[in-house]
C-alpha cells in the first residue's frame, strides 16, 4: 500500500528564532563591552558621593539660591529665577539618592536624604523670613506658574533627570547647568516659603508637590539611568524585585494625581475659548474686548470682561451668563462692562489703536529710564548711549573709573542686564588690562576661566584682537576657548614659554 502523506515543509521558525537571539546576544555583549566597560564606576561613584556631602558649601549656596529666587519670584523677574536656578546645589543629593539605590548603599542613600532634608527646610525657612518682612507678599505670574504641577512637570523633570545622570555618568558635567534651569528645583522650594509666609495653603500645597515631583522623579530616574549603565547593588534577588516594584509603584502615584491636574487645565483652556465666544456673540463685528479676566478658583468662576462696541446692548450680562452656564455646567457670575466708542465702522479700532499708542508711550518713557541708568554706571551722559528700541538694544562706552577692572565692567553689564530681560545692554568698556593669565598645560583653574571668559567678553564688546602667545597643544587649546566664549578676532603666535594674553590694538600692533 502506498502512502499518500505528503512531507511537512521545511520551518523557518526554528533559524529565524536563532537568529534572533544572536543579535540580542550580540547587542547584549557590545552594550557591556563598549559601554558599560568604559564607564569607570568607582570615579563616579566616589565623586556622587562628594556631591552629597552636608558641607558649609553646600549650605551657603542652597541659602544664597533660596533669596535669590524668592526674590525673583517676588519681582517676577525671570532672569533672576534662572540665576537662582543654576546655583541651586540641590541636584546633587537628588541624584544622589538615585545612585545610591541603584547600588544598594543605605548609608549613602541616607546621607544623601539628610542633605536634601537639611538643604530644603533652610531654604524654606530663609524664603518665609524675606517674604514675611517684605512689603511685596501678592501672588506674581512667576509664583501662580508653579503652583499647579501637571503631568507635563512630570515628564520635564524626568528629561531632565536622563540628561543630568548620562551628563554625571559619562564624566560631562557641564551639561548639568542646563539640566538644573529644565528641572527648576529651587523655585518651587522658594514658592513653598513665600505660601508658609503668607499663610497660603494653596500656593504651599500646589509648590510644595512641584518641587516632591520634580524630587522623586529625578531621584528614581537617575536610578534607572544608573541602573542601565551597570551600576548594581548587592541586594539579593528579592530585594531588587521589591526596590523595582517600589519604583513603579511611586511612578504611578505620582502620575495619576498630575494627570488629573493636566485634565482640570484642559478644561480650562477649552472654557476660557467658550466663555471669550459667547461674550462676544451678542455683539456685532464692529465691537472689541479690551479686558478680560476668569477667577477659576472662585465659585461660582467669576468671569470680569469689557468689551468696546458701537451699540450697547441691554440685559446682555444677564443672557451672558445663562448661556455660559448652560455650555460650562457650572455657575458664573459675569461681570460686563460695555462702552460705547461711536458708531462708525473703525470707532472700536480707533479705541484700541490709542491704547496701543499709550503703551509704546509707556515703552517710550522706560527706555529713557534705561538709558539714563545705563549712562550712570558708564559714567557719560544720558545723550552718549545709545538706544534702539525696536531691537531692543543699549550700548554705551564706558569711560575708565579709578581702579577699576574688565571684571567690574562686566559685573556692571550683568547687573543691569538682569533687572532688564527684555532688553540687550552693551557695556563697552575701556581698554583695560588683561587679568594675569599664565597657562602650563594642566586643567584650567578658575582663575585662568575668568581670565579667558573676560578677556573674550571685553573683546567682544570693544572690538580689538586677543593674541595667543604659546605653543604646541597647549596654544590651541587656549585659542579654542577663547573662540567657544564669543571671541573672534585671535591671533596665535608660536613662541616658547607658558601660554599668555596679549592685546591686538587696531593697527596690529
Amino acid at each position: 500500500m502506498i502512502s499518500t502523506d505528503q512531507p511537512a515543509a521545511p520551518t523557518t521558525v526554528a533559524p529565524n528564532r536563532w537568529a534572533f537571539l544572536r543579535v540580542v546576544v550580540s547587542l547584549r555583549l557590545w552594550w557591556r563591552e563598549s559601554v558599560i566597560g568604559t564607564v569607570d564606576q568607582p570615579a563616579v561613584i566616589e565623586k556622587r558621593r562628594e556631591e552629597c556631602l552636608l558641607s558649609a558649601r553646600y549650605l551657603f549656596m542652597t541659602a544664597m539660591s533660596g533669596g535669590i529666587a524668592i526674590l525673583g519670584l517676588l519681582l517676577s523677574s525671570p532672569a533672576v529665577v534662572i540665576g537662582a536656578m543654576l546655583l541651586s546645589p540641590l541636584m546633587g543629593p537628588i541624584i544622589g539618592l538615585g545612585f545610591a539605590l541603584a547600588v544598594g548603599d543605605y548609608h549613602w542613600l541616607r546621607q544623601a536624604a539628610v542633605s536634601l532634608a537639611y538643604g530644603s527646610i533652610m531654604a524654606i525657612a530663609l524664603c518665609a523670613l524675606i517674604v514675611f518682612f517684605s512689603p511685596l507678599q501678592t501672588v506674581t505670574e512667576e509664583i501662580a506658574s508653579r503652583t499647579r504641577p501637571n503631568l507635563f512637570d512630570l515628564l520635564v523633570a524626568i528629561f531632565s533627570a536622563l540628561a543630568g545622570a548620562y551628563a554625571m555618568i559619562r564624566g560631562r558635567e557641564g551639561t548639568i547647568v542646563g539640566v538644573a534651569i529644565a528641572t527648576a528645583l529651587m523655585p518651587p522650594l522658594a514658592v513653598v516659603g513665600f505660601g508658609l509666609a503668607t499663610f497660603n495653603w494653596t500656593v504651599f500645597s500646589g509648590a510644595l508637590l512641584l518641587y516632591i515631583t520634580n524630587l522623586l522623579a529625578i531621584a528614581l530616574t537617575s536610578w534607572a539611568m544608573a541602573r542601565f549603565y551597570g551600576f548594581r547593588s548587592t541586594l539579593s534577588e528579592r530585594q531588587t524585585q521589591f526596590q523595582n516594584f517600589s519604583v513603579i509603584a511611586v511612578f504611578i502615584a505620582l502620575a495619576i494625581p498630575l494627570g488629573f491636574s493636566l485634565r482640570s487645565i484642559a478644561w480650562e483652556a477649552n472654557a476660557q475659548r467658550i466663555i471669550r465666544s459667547e461674550v462676544m456673540d451678542p455683539f456685532d463685528g464692529r465691537a472689541r474686548m479690551s479686558d478680560f479676566q476668569i477667577a477659576w478658583e472662585s465659585e461660582p468662576i467669576g468671569v470680569s470682561a469689557t468689551v468696546l462696541t458701537p451699540v450697547l446692548i441691554e440685559n446682555a450680562e444677564s443672557q451672558i451668563a445663562y448661556d455660559l452656564e448652560e455650555q460650562l455646567g457650572r455657575p458664573v457670575s459675569l461681570i460686563l462692562t460695555q462702552y460705547q466708542v461711536g458708531t462708525s465702522a473703525s470707532a472700536a479700532e480707533q479705541a484700541q489703536l490709542a491704547a496701543a499708542r499709550a503703551q509704546e508711550e509707556a515703552a517710550a518713557a522706560r527706555a529713557d529710564e534705561l538709558a539714563e541708568r545705563v549712562a550712570l554706571i558708564g559714567g557719560v551722559e544720558p545723550k552718549d548711549v545709545i538706544v534702539d528700541r525696536q531691537r531692543r538694544r543699549v550700548m554705551v562706552r564706558a569711560r575708565a573709573l579709578p581702579g577699576a577692572s574688565l571684571a567690574t565692567y562686566a559685573e556692571l553689564e550683568r547687573r543691569i542686564s538682569a533687572t532688564e530681560p527684555d532688553w540687550q545692554v552693551n557695556l563697552v568698556p575701556p581698554v583695560a588690562r588683561i587679568p594675569a593669565f599664565s597657562y602650563d598645560g594642566e586643567e584650567f583653574t578658575e582663575a585662568e576661566e575668568t581670565a579667558l571668559t573676560l578677556a573674550a567678553w571685553a573683546s567682544a564688546r570693544n572690538g580689538m584682537g586677543l593674541r595667543v602667545i604659546g605653543r604646541g597643544d597647549d596654544l590651541e587649546k587656549v585659542r579654542a576657548a577663547l573662540a567657544e566664549k564669543g571671541a573672534t578676532d585671535i591671533v596665535v603666535v608660536d613662541q616658547r614659554g607658558p601660554v599668555r594674553l596679549e592685546w591686538v590694538a587696531p593697527d596690529g600692533s
